[in-house]
């Protein structure tokens, strides 16, 4: 082979590597075609679609299928409830503490919820017994009040329960409170350690107390709140005390110390209260319950002895 078709072949081959080259650099300057930009924004919403689809179940159950069932039965409460039942509802909310999640909305929706599954079961339990069509409408009514009614009756007996605990807590946070503003402690500094040296409502309602103050509340407007949202006298009256004394500069210690007084003497008051209707709770089981069976077991042998020999007559 002669030097010159040598010479052509390397010309050759540098011509091709640097073709190469260079479609190399411009495909990767120009970017994808495209078809491929196509099929990578396919690629890109099937995994975000997939992402999505993890993320929603990921969520709790009561938030994906609960939330939006109950939401389409609020219109349906808010139509057939007053708008005093409404503040009402909301009164007892507060009673209650706010529970996280619920409001008066989610409240309605249970109602309407609740009226109209007990309106099924009451359908059902008429047919499974056999009732006529009189007695499928009456179930069907009568099941459907109860279901409406079972929301409001679990506010009631959760407002209950709270009070009754802030009646039952309220003297020792109130001895607290009033031995560390007598050890020198400033009132909102006290109320901040009945906050953090307890649990309970008592303590919720306190450090509810503080967050409203350091948002720049008044004391005496977070302190009228306080009021507002129980229904407790002897918080009342401890509330009234301090706006009272903020007023007219009375020393809060010795208003601290006549407040502790008088709770753990009404407390004193309620548990006499409640022994002495004990006597009268425990009457109409005794008379209904325990005097039949007495009767049964010390009679009923002398009886059956007495026909016996009444039948040998």
């Amino acid at each position: 082979m002669s030097a010159n078709v040598l010479l052509a072949l390397g010309l050759l081959l540098v011509f091709l590597g640097l073709a190469c080259a260079f479609a190399w650099v411009a495909l990767r300057l120009v970017g994808p075609t495209g078809v491929e930009k196509s099929l990578a924004a396919i690629g890109e919403v099937q995994v975000a679609s997939r992402d999505l689809r993890a993320q929603q179940l990921q969520r709790p159950f009561s938030e994906r299928v609960v939330d939006p069932l109950l939401s389409s039965f609020v219109q349906v409460g808010r139509r057939f409830t007053p708008d005093e039942r409404i503040l009402r509802i909301r009164r007892r909310l507060d009673l209650a503490g706010n529970p996280v999640g619920w409001d008066a909305d989610r409240i309605l929706g249970l109602k309407a919820f609740g009226g109209l599954a007990g309106a099924v079961v009451g359908l059902v339990v008429a047919l499974v017994f056999g009732g006529g069509p009189f007695w499928v409408l009456v179930a069907s009514v009568l099941f459907g009040l109860l279901g409406w009614a079972v929301p409001s009756l679990w506010l009631y007996q959760t407002a209950y329960d709270r009070s009754e605990r802030i009646r039952r807590e309220l003297p020792d946070a109130m001895d607290l409170l009033t031995i560390s503003v007598e050890a020198g402690m400033a009132f909102d500094a006290a109320v901040a350690q009945v906050a953090r040296k307890t649990t309970g409502p008592v303590a919720q309602e306190f450090t509810r107390v503080l967050q409203e103050m350091q948002i720049g509340t008044g004391r005496v407007q977070a302190l009228r709140a306080l009021a507002d949202r129980s229904d407790v006298p002897e918080l009342q009256s401890f509330v009234g005390a301090m706006v009272q004394a903020d007023a007219f500069g009375i020393p809060v210690a010795s208003v601290l110390r006549v407040q502790s007084k008088e709770t753990r003497t009404k407390r004193s008051q309620r548990a006499e209260e409640a022994a002495q209707r004990v006597p009268i709770k425990i009457l109409l089981p005794l008379i209904f319950c325990i005097l039949p069976c007495l009767f049964i077991i010390i009679l009923g042998p002398a009886v059956i002895t007495i026909l016996q020999n009444l039948k040998g007559l």
